[in-house]
């Protein structure tokens, strides 16, 4: 995509991921990293080498934040043409702007709940604020963990990732897991006739629109 449009979705995931933002050169660094070593020592996010689930996330948050903030200074074939914008990124990870985003969602919820006490809603679904709190990291510790321990493979990739689920709606097609490490630059994560990606149609449309340019292969 052009400058604008990798400016304009930098905004756009900000305003999705609020509270959790992960900065895109940071993750970016990470994912690549994932690739690189899937499943070894080095490997920043493996459940292969961590005791449980939450190690596993608290080893990812260290290294995400030792690049975030520049402690470390990745190896060169991991930042090629990453995505880079530091100014928004301190803004949008900052204290401020993290508990910013908790106030708007607790707001939201007293209103719903409490002020205009919507059909269905009690007041057992303040249980579900830690969720929109850190969703980005939630999703990142179901599909690093689940992706590399349960579910299927149709490829051996010489590591231990898996597809965990045939329809992934809930990941996005995130949790094709197996296929995307064997065809990491495949924009449709699904592969065989029974999987579905359902993020592929909406990279078609954006493709489309030329806001984003799918490269051939030849």
């Amino acid at each position: 995509m052009n400058r604008y449009w990798e400016k304009f979705f930098y905004i756009f995931t900000y305003i999705w991921q609020g509270s959790s933002y992960l900065s895109p050169r940071a993750y970016g660094i990470l994912h690549r990293m994932h690739h690189a070593y899937s499943d070894t020592e080095k490997d920043p996010h493996s459940p292969h080498h961590t005791e449980n689930l939450f190690t596993m996330m608290w080893n990812t948050k260290n290294i995400y934040n030792d690049y975030f903030r520049m402690k470390i200074v990745p190896e060169e074939r991991f930042v090629k043409d990453i995505p880079e914008w530091t100014s928004f990124d301190k803004f949008a990870a900052s204290p401020l702007s993290r508990i910013g985003w908790s106030v708007i969602y607790i707001l939201i919820y007293v209103l719903c709940i409490s002020v205009f006490q919507f059909y269905g809603t009690h007041w057992l679904m303040y249980t579900f604020l830690p969720i929109h709190f850190l969703m980005g990291p939630i999703h990142g510790a179901i599909v690093n963990w689940s992706g590399h321990k349960y579910g299927y493979a149709n490829f051996d990739n010489n590591d231990k990732s898996k597809n965990s689920l045939i329809l992934d709606f809930f990941m996005l097609g995130e949790l094709f897991q197996n296929n995307h490490h064997r065809l990491p630059k495949r924009p449709n994560f699904a592969v065989k006739w029974f999987e579905f990606d359902p993020t592929y149609p909406i990279v078609k449309l954006l493709d489309a629109l030329q806001v984003i340019k799918l490269k051939k292969v030849s």
